[in-house]
């Protein structure tokens, strides 16, 4: 009896249809991100990949046709300096790893350690989100990132880019505690500018000893393979190397400052290094400088309040386009922590935002979907339409930046996934409950 179980068991999975080898979507308005928007337009998916795009496409009659009539085309967010994966429910310490001991731990993977069970992932996914960037948390460099595909059973399936790039803390820059209030009682942990200025000196310096050890160290590999290896160098070298970028944490316009002066040194000295500046929270009063020095701004601040008493209501809001007028390259990202892993779902609403206040749409668009990509080096991958590409895609009925425009499908490399979350569980649950 168990044996004829067993066959029809097989039987059955043998029959469950396969993803089509290939897949047309037919009729969407389709929003390339590599050229003009086509009305009426069809793909030709081959195997995950792109082969086709155009008013009318020719298939075979074994081709899969996806009626998409009155649908918007888009390709599938992309959202950098996330903590998917890692933090699940903040108040159980057991369900958050966002974060390793130490100041100096170059050498540690954030990516393995994303559970591809998390609940957070399909809320993300039903948003737009089809792939991710998991960043490490913790310390002056706490390591490396790795980015991911929100669909696959296990980590390693998941992986799509690692390590994808090395980040770096800056030293805060601005004065870290208030000092006391007249009348008020004195606060322990106050300490006078100067010894603040020390302080933020002192970590500069070991900043800068730290990548000139990881630089020697690489140079002496290099003259002789057989000296023996030491992990956290070792997990340097892309970055020193020019293979993946370093991606420095910097918000205050003081941090960026210094970040720009450490941009201009390594480009006398023809350094490889790339960096990016993530945060950026007042990148916008600098953005000609990081225009001129080509870096790029992954902007997390359009909903922060204004940081000065002096700054307009909408400074934050406008931030965005301020950036990219400059000529800055210019990505958002819903940031990452614990809290932030909830709210990666919101990615469009931060980039319908600053399209409202003066960012034009095509490049609010592409600000969580062609440029993500290409900061990682992944655009001739994702992030657009064209052939070539992979069939990552999502369907919207209506425009992206339109917050009453849901996300109704997804493709991932020409695969279906399903938009099914918690949320819509849930509202499932209670929208049918029976009547009192």
């Amino acid at each position: 009896m168990m044996l004829r179980i067993c066959a029809l068991m097989l039987l059955l999975a043998c029959a469950e249809p396969g993803a089509a080898e290939e897949l047309v979507l037919a009729g969407a308005t389709v929003h390339t991100m590599a050229g003009e928007t086509l009305e009426r337009a069809d793909l030709l998916i081959t195997d995950g990949v792109i082969t086709a795009v155009g008013v009318k496409v020719e298939a075979t009659t074994e081709t899969v046709r996806v009626d998409l009539s009155g649908l918007h085309l888009y390709p599938a967010l992309v959202a950098l300096d996330t903590s998917l994966g890692l933090s699940e429910i903040n108040a159980v310490r057991a369900t958050l790893d966002v974060s390793e001991v130490g100041a100096i731990t170059p050498d540690v993977e954030a990516w393995i350690a994303v559970n591809p069970d998390s609940e957070l992932i399909p809320v993300a996914r039903a948003g737009g989100i089809a792939h991710a960037e998991i960043v490490p948390l913790g310390g002056r460099i706490p390591g490396l990132s790795g980015f991911i595909s929100l669909d696959g059973w296990t980590t390693e399936e998941m992986t799509v880019l690692a390590p994808a790039a090395l980040h770096l803390s800056w030293p805060a820059m601005a004065l870290a505690v208030e000092p006391p209030r007249p009348g008020s009682p004195a606060r322990k942990d106050w300490k006078a500018p100067t010894e603040q200025a020390r302080e933020r000196a002192v970590q500069l310096r070991e900043l800068e000893e730290v990548f000139l050890q990881a630089g020697a160290y690489g140079r002496a590999r290099a003259a002789d393979s057989e000296r023996p290896l030491v992990p956290s160098w070792e997990a340097m070298q892309p970055a020193l190397d020019g293979r993946i970028p370093v991606m420095v944490r910097a918000s205050e316009i003081r941090q960026i400052e210094a970040l720009l002066d450490w941009a201009r040194r390594l480009r006398d000295e023809e350094s490889p290094m790339r960096l990016i500046v993530v945060g950026g929270r007042e990148a916008w009063r600098v953005a000609p400088a990081l225009a001129e020095l080509d870096l790029p701004v992954v902007f997390e601040h359009v909903f922060t309040l204004p940081v000065r008493d002096s700054d307009p209501d909408d400074a934050q809001f406008r931030a965005a386009s301020r950036l990219a007028a400059a000529g800055v390259k210019l990505a958002f990202s819903g940031g990452s922590g614990p809290w932030a892993a909830a709210e990666q779902r919101n990615l469009p609403f931060q980039a319908a935002q600053a399209a409202a206040f003066g960012l034009e749409p095509e490049q609010a668009v592409a600000a969580i979907t062609r440029i993500p990509a290409e900061i990682l080096g992944l655009g001739e991958r994702l992030g657009a339409i064209a052939p070539g590409l992979d069939a990552t895609l999502i369907a919207v009925a209506g425009d992206l930046l339109d917050i009453k425009a849901p996300v109704t499908r997804m493709w991932i490399r020409g695969r279906e996934v399903s938009l099914e979350s918690r949320h819509t569980r849930l509202h499932e649950r209670y929208r049918n409950r029976p009547p009192r």
